[in-house]
């Protein structure tokens, strides 16, 4: 990769890593109101640190090895910077099984948000399909037979990896209900909980909402080190932005859309580049970009329609 081609890509992730915790974002925020001084220094300057480092920087370096394992921990770490073509054989060899559960999982979520979720409409045709809810199930299991049908025909393993993203998703999605039951909790100001405990709650509530970003970081690049420097500075951010600026955030109502729109299409290209098609790296930083541009410029055209 080329220098503007990382930049490109660092800066990609970063916007990624921002609009896909919005939600999180504002739970955060307002949790964060309802504790002593101490507390919330506390958790922005080490909950930071743990948010970047072992969630969007541990996990995407265990997957890397985890479907890698020949390279061992070093070799997974570094491989996109690696000049030995056995580590680059090896990535090659094992990305499509990546690619195809990162997709998966993410066009798994897409359509859950589309069907199953509660949103601003953006879009003509959304309003009618949230009200089609009771078909979520049968439109992804519909997508994951196709995605696996043509699969087995290039390789099991990759088919495989269609249905482990399948299962990624209900087993993510499972506990992030039980976080999002946990977050009235933790925003009922009558709870007895204390500043210590709303931490480890916030902690892993964030921990949930983060294996979205990491996961759709594989579409931009295979990279653990760029992918700990984008979602790590999407993650600063973010933070900047929980302390200062949430109310102004929750005006952009159509931001959540944009995110969603982006994983889709970050799931559509990961699950094309494991079928084996070359989709250049520039091309998942200017699709996110454009989408969320679209979804901002909607945002702002509302706020100023309203006032």
């Amino acid at each position: 990769m080329n220098i503007l081609s990382i930049i490109l890509t660092i800066l990609g992730l970063s916007l990624f890593e921002i609009i896909s915790s919005i939600d999180n974002a504002i739970i955060n925020a307002e949790v964060l109101s309802t504790m002593k001084q101490k507390a919330r220094r506390w958790f922005l300057v080490w909950g930071l640190l743990i948010a970047v480092f072992l969630m969007r920087g541990l996990l995407p370096w265990a997957i890397v090895w985890a479907v890698s394992p020949q390279l061992g921990p070093v070799g997974s770490l570094l491989a996109a910077f690696s000049s030995d073509p056995k580590v680059h054989a090896a990535i090659e060899q094992s990305s499509p099984i990546l690619l195809m559960f990162g997709g998966t999982f993410l066009i798994f979520l897409f359509f859950h948000w589309l069907f199953m979720e509660d949103k601003n409409f953006g879009l003509p045709g959304e309003r009618f399909v949230r009200r089609q809810a009771v078909w979520f199930y049968a439109i992804v299991s519909v997508i994951l037979a196709v995605i696996v049908w043509y699969a087995l025909k290039s390789h099991p393993v990759i088919a495989f990896g269609a249905v482990l993203g399948s299962t990624a998703f209900f087993i993510i999605h499972g506990f992030r209900q039980n976080a999002e039951l946990e977050e009235k909790k933790l925003l009922d100001k009558k709870s007895n909980l204390s500043d210590l405990s709303k931490i480890l709650y916030l902690e892993v509530i964030d921990a949930t909402f983060s294996i979205d970003g990491v996961i759709g970081a594989f579409a931009f690049t295979l990279s653990v080190p760029l992918i700990l420097l984008g979602n790590g500075l999407g993650a600063i951010v973010l933070r900047q932005l929980t302390v200062g600026n949430i109310d102004k955030i929750k005006t952009y109502r159509y931001l959540k859309n944009g995110a969603m729109y982006s994983i889709l299409f970050l799931g559509l290209i990961m699950v094309l580049d494991g079928f084996g098609f070359h989709i250049p790296t520039w091309f998942s930083p200017i699709i996110t970009f454009g989408i969320v541009a679209y979804f901002f410029w909607l945002s702002k055209k509302s706020v100023t329609e309203r006032s």
